[in-house]
C-alpha cells in the first residue's frame, strides 16, 4: 500500500479547514506554471486510437531538440516523471544509495521500497541529485554524477536551460529525469521524459509497456516542446514574478532562501503561522515537516497577485 507522504497540494484538505470553495482559493503549494501552455486543437485520434508509433516518435524527436539531446542517449516518454522514479531502483541490485536531503521525498521513498539503503557514503553504488534541487534551488555539476548508477532529477530545470547536465546523459548507467507538467504547466496532462543510457532506457520502457503515454499527451507534447519562442518569453515572465514575489513576501519580514523561478523558498519566524495566516486569505502554501521556519510559495497567476498580496 503507497503511504501518504509529505507534498505541495492537498488544496481540498484546506478547503475544508479554512472554508470557501475551490474557485476562492488561490494554490501556491505546488511549483507548477500558473499560465500554463494552450492546449492545441488535438486530432481526433489523439482520442480515440491507441498512440501509434509516428506519434511517439513526433514527441521524441521534438524532446531530442528541445533538450538538445546528445547522440548515443536515447529518450523515453512516460506518465510523468512520477512514474520513472517509481520503476528506476528497479534498474540495478540493491545497495546505498546516495541522495542529498532535503529533496524531493519520492526518490529515497521509491529506493526503499525496492529494498535499497540510504546512505550518504561516497562509495554507494547510486545517487540522486536532484537539479535544482527542491526546495533550496541548489544546482549541481557534471563533477557531482559520481556512483555508477546515477539519476540527474531536472524537473525544474526547464527555466534555467544553461544549467541542465544533459551532456551528461551519454554516461554509462546515467538518467536524467525531465518533468511536462511543471514548467508547461500542464501537471494533469501526465508526461515526463528518461534521458541516457541506451540499455537502461530499454529497460524502463519494457517496464512501462505498451502506449504508456496517451495520444492526448503525444501530440500536446510534441506541439509545446516546439514552441521555442514561447517557452523563452515564459522563462522571462517567471523570472520576473520570481522578483516580484520576492520583494513582495520579503518586505513582510521573510527571507529569502532560494529556489527557482518557478518556486520560492523563504525563511520565516514560524512557518506554521505563516501558513495559517495565508489559508484565512484563500492562499495555500507549502511547509515542511523537517524545518519549522520554512515556507515555499509558487509563482501566483496574474489575476491572483492581490489575493496574494491581501492575505500576506
Amino acid at each position: 500500500m503507497l503511504s501518504q507522504r509529505d507534498h505541495g497540494g492537498g488544496l481540498d484538505a484546506a478547503v475544508s479547514k479554512y472554508g470557501g470553495v475551490r474557485s476562492d482559493w488561490v494554490d501556491l503549494s505546488t511549483g507548477i506554471n500558473p499560465v500554463p501552455y494552450s492546449v492545441p486543437t488535438l486530432s481526433n485520434d489523439a482520442w480515440t486510437a491507441l498512440p501509434d508509433q509516428d506519434m511517439a516518435n513526433a514527441l521524441i524527436d521534438a524532446a531530442r531538440r528541445f533538450w538538445n539531446v546528445p547522440q548515443g542517449a536515447d529518450v523515453l516518454a512516460a506518465p510523468g516523471a512520477s512514474a520513472l522514479i517509481a520503476q528506476i531502483p528497479r534498474l540495478a541490485q540493491p545497495g546505498f544509495v546516495q541522495i542529498a536531503a532535503p529533496t524531493y521525498n519520492e526518490h529515497a521513498a521509491s529506493f526503499q521500497a525496492h529494498g535499497w539503503s540510504i546512505s550518504n557514503t561516497p562509495t554507494a553504488t547510486a545517487q540522486v541529485l536532484v537539479h535544482p534541487n527542491n526546495p533550496d534551488g541548489h544546482v549541481w555539476n557534471g563533477s557531482d554524477i559520481t556512483a555508477p548508477f546515477s539519476i540527474v532529477d531536472e524537473s525544474f530545470c526547464d527555466v534555467a536551460p544553461h544549467h541542465s547536465l544533459i551532456n551528461d546523459a551519454t554516461r554509462s548507467g546515467t538518467l536524467i529525469l525531465k518533468s511536462f507538467g511543471k514548467f508547461w504547466g500542464l501537471a494533469g496532462l501526465r508526461l515526463g521524459f528518461a534521458v541516457g543510457d541506451p540499455d537502461l532506457i530499454a529497460r524502463l520502457k519494457e517496464m512501462l509497456g505498451p502506449w504508456p503515454v496517451s495520444g492526448v499527451a503525444l501530440e500536446v507534447g510534441a506541439a509545446a516542446l516546439n514552441d521555442l519562442d514561447w517557452a523563452a518569453q515564459t522563462r522571462i515572465r517567471l523570472a520576473q514574478d520570481a522578483e516580484r514575489l520576492d520583494a513582495t513576501v520579503c518586505n513582510r519580514g521573510a527571507t529569502l532562501l532560494g529556489g527557482t523561478s518557478l518556486f520560492r523558498l523563504y525563511q520565516v519566524d514560524d512557518a506554521a503561522q505563516w501558513q495559517d495566516k495565508l489559508a484565512h486569505g484563500h492562499v495555500w502554501s507549502r511547509i515542511f515537516p523537517y524545518a519549522d521556519n520554512w515556507i515555499r510559495l509558487g509563482l501566483p497567476a496574474p489575476n491572483d497577485w492581490a489575493q496574494v498580496e491581501t492575505a500576506l
